[in-house]
């Protein structure tokens, strides 16, 4: 697995990758915040997709588009994830039809105010309050603790 850790035992230089994930980390270390997190940020996501479909159907893709460009400078195994990921969602926003705003926007806000009570739960801020790509990371976060328990390199 390739973690900041493990970089840094071998006495190399750190991932960028590594070490947004290894601070995103410092936040998130409580059981009960991190289970929170690992269903909200996929709702989050998903919610964000509906959202911006309901403002044009092509809104989405640019985003995705947008972030995919973020995730390839990163990881290869990060970009081909997020893009099936991706791709996945948005068959679900496709499937709310004529909904996908009034439901995406009750998942957006339901999933965020269990964000913060996860951080109020950890007794630290969230990381993007900080800098706005950590809330870029918060996916990768995620597929980087499934990967680990799989036994996947990132």
């Amino acid at each position: 697995m390739s973690t900041l850790t493990d970089t840094q035992e071998k006495g190399a230089a750190a991932r960028r990758v590594d070490q947004l994930l290894a601070h995103y980390g410092e936040s998130h270390r409580n059981p009960r915040n991190e289970l929170i997190h690992f269903i909200a940020i996929p709702l989050i996501v998903l919610s964000l997709l509906g959202l911006l479909f309901a403002i044009h159907p092509a809104v989405p893709y640019v985003v995705i588009a947008c972030s995919l460009v973020y995730y390839a400078r990163l990881s290869v195994v990060f970009l081909l994830s997020m893009a099936a990921l991706s791709a996945l969602m948005m068959i679900a926003v496709h499937a709310m039809g004529s909904r996908a705003a009034p439901i995406s926007a009750t998942i957006f806000i339901a999933s965020w105010i269990a964000q913060f009570i996860g951080h109020k739960i950890e007794g630290k801020k969230p990381s993007f309050f900080e800098d706005l790509q950590y809330l870029l990371v918060g996916p990768l976060f995620v597929l980087s603790k499934l990967f680990e328990k799989i036994g996947m390199r990132w």
